[in-house]
């Protein structure tokens, strides 16, 4: 499987609000590692959290929570259902962690803090097609994608 290691705040940011991405944090410190999936609503205006919370990497996935508009994150539901991820567990603090700093509200401006590594499974974070050319899988996202998206850099490395 190719995967990538997505290095700056705009590419993860884009990525992770394409639609259907998959992404793992990674502590450098520590070396713990969560695996998300982020999807979009269905009329886009929100995005879904879940956490990888078993063996089977395409269906065990739990809620943990929303983004709203692009920016706000929020662990947890108005009502639990059992199964949830509460926003105490580390898995939690470390998305909100991971999302702030992205946005840039944990430092000088949006970044990747360098103890944080965001790694994608190689599949497009808008259509989850698998990524086979270089420069998508450094953005983890194809250039039809990419071109759909408005992600300029795709754009001008695929010559569109």
């Amino acid at each position: 499987m190719t995967t990538g290691q997505i290095a700056s705040a705009d590419d993860a940011l884009q990525f992770m609000l394409a639609g259907k991405a998959t992404i793992t944090l990674v502590s450098a410190k520590t070396g713990t590692r969560f695996t998300y999936k982020v999807t979009a609503a269905p009329d886009g205006k929100a995005h879904f959290v879940s956490l990888l919370g078993g063996p089977d990497n395409e269906a065990d996935y739990r809620y943990l929570g929303r983004i709203s508009g692009g920016e706000t994150f929020w662990a947890g539901r108005r009502t639990p259902k059992p199964g949830d991820v509460g926003p105490e567990a580390p898995s939690s603090k470390a998305f909100a962690w991971a999302w702030r700093a992205l946005l840039g509200h944990t430092g000088p401006g949006r970044e990747v803090p360098p103890e944080l590594h965001i790694w994608h499974e190689g599949r497009c974070g808008r259509c989850n097609r698998k990524l086979t050319v270089p420069a998508s899988i450094a953005t983890g996202m194809g250039p039809e994608c990419a071109g759909k998206s408005g992600v300029s850099r795709m754009r001008e490395d695929y010559g569109n």
